[in-house]
């Protein structure tokens, strides 16, 4: 096996940099924050549907969802904005005051480029292609307590863009081979790469933290291999995932930020209404989260959890019965001290006049004063640390009141 390769495993891990004490907990039980990414840009306006805008319609006559109350109609969320019935196992969570949504919010960066805008999204600086890190990694550097290797991890075989940089991040998969051995589990191996890695430099050490974190990881998986109904197999899906992650999180409370990056959401054809394409996409995301706030629990409420995704889509459907890369978008943000039951935003409206170059809906919310606004209150971050984890912050934030208290 050659040596970049197996670095490039499970294991991979930055370098780990200490980071003080756990004042930032002090008045409950520690604080996360959990990202969801949905590479390919997801169409948000058949998520949060404006079913009182007739443009919508006009916009849209084989895949708009219905209106309230009609076959396959939106859930009412209040009297301008539903959901997609997809979506129906958030209810509870909106109806508990757990869940918002913000509409029109998105990227000021025009660029309709799949890999650019997911770059810009990830490094937390729009048009600026040369920032070296992830706005999740400056996030760690910049939380108060004590450095672990699990603080923050990413479900998944690589370490993303989001998470890359100076402090100490763990990917890790959480399927259902999740907890079988690798090569650098069997003792030989490990002894082998142990002593090649001994020697103190930067790449030693981020060595020692990949296997750390590992083995603090396996270990809590595998208590829970153990108490696991034998007969029934866990389904491969985003659901089990997210029940896993809040199985690791009530065992290891070090757990700070995790992030998710969930594909298949560019949906050029047979995007589908109400059932179709998008909602067979939907339901799963759905039961996933609502999985994660059940799993975890009394933590639930020391959780914020974020779903966002690079751009939106074209508010008129295309000839194929889908709909292409547009503007702005809808985040999701969900959690116990989430002040939810409420659709926030600049509402710019379908008309020609209001749409992004006559064609997207406007982006009236930048993306990094939606995660501002959440950090800062749910994580308890000052206006300096702010803003080392998001630099050229633009003005506004403060106004989105998105935690409760």
């Amino acid at each position: 096996m050659r040596r970049r390769s197996f670095l490039a495993a499970p294991l991979t891990a930055a370098l780990a940099l200490p980071v003080g004490d756990h004042a930032w907990a002090a008045d409950g039980g520690p604080r996360r924050l959990i990202v969801i990414m949905l590479r390919g840009a997801v169409d948000g306006l058949n998520i949060v549907v404006p079913h009182t805008d007739p443009a919508y319609y006009r916009a849209r006559p084989s895949i708009a969802i219905a209106r309230p109350g009609e076959t396959g109609g939106a859930l009412p969320l209040d009297a301008r904005f539903g959901l997609h019935p997809a979506l129906a196992p958030l209810m509870p969570l909106w109806l508990a005051g757990n869940l918002a949504f913000i509409h029109a919010a998105g990227s000021p960066d025009p660029t309709r480029s799949h890999f650019d805008a997911q770059r810009y999204l990830e490094n937390g600086t729009p048009g600026d292609d040369s920032t070296p890190d992830g706005w999740m990694n400056r996030l760690l550097l910049a939380l108060p307590g004590e450095h672990r290797p699990t603080e923050a991890i990413s479900i998944g075989p690589t370490l993303p863009r989001i998470l890359a940089g100076k402090a100490s991040a763990t990917n890790f998969p959480l399927g259902l081979d999740a907890a079988e051995p690798s090569p650098i589990d069997e003792a030989a191996i490990g002894s082998a790469f142990d002593r090649l890695y001994a020697r103190g430099d930067a790449l030693g050490r981020s060595y020692r933290v990949g296997r750390e974190a590992r083995a603090q990881l396996l270990a809590d998986l595998a208590t829970e291999q153990r108490i696991a109904d034998a007969d029934a197999p866990a389904p491969q899906s985003f659901p089990a995932q997210a029940a896993r992650l809040a199985y690791l999180i009530r065992r290891d409370p070090s757990i700070r930020l995790a992030f998710f990056a969930l594909g298949g959401w560019d949906t050029h054809v047979n995007e589908g209404g109400s059932s179709g394409q998008l909602a067979n996409r939907l339901r799963p995301l759905g039961n996933g989260i609502a999985a994660l706030a059940l799993g975890l629990g009394g933590a639930w409420r020391e959780t914020a959890v974020v779903v966002l995704s690079e751009f939106g889509r074209t508010v008129t459907e295309n000839g194929d019965s889908g709909t292409d890369h547009g503007h702005g978008n809808v985040i999701w943000a969900a959690g116990g001290g989430i002040a939810g039951g409420r659709v926030y935003g600049d509402w710019p409206g379908l008309s020609p006049d209001a749409l992004y170059q006559r064609r997207d809906l406007a982006v009236t919310t930048d993306f990094r004063l939606v995660l501002a606004a959440l950090i800062t209150r749910h994580l308890r971050l000052s206006d300096r640390q702010l803003a080392a984890v998001f630099p050229r912050l633009p003005a506004g934030g403060a106004d989105l009141a998105l935690v409760a208290g």
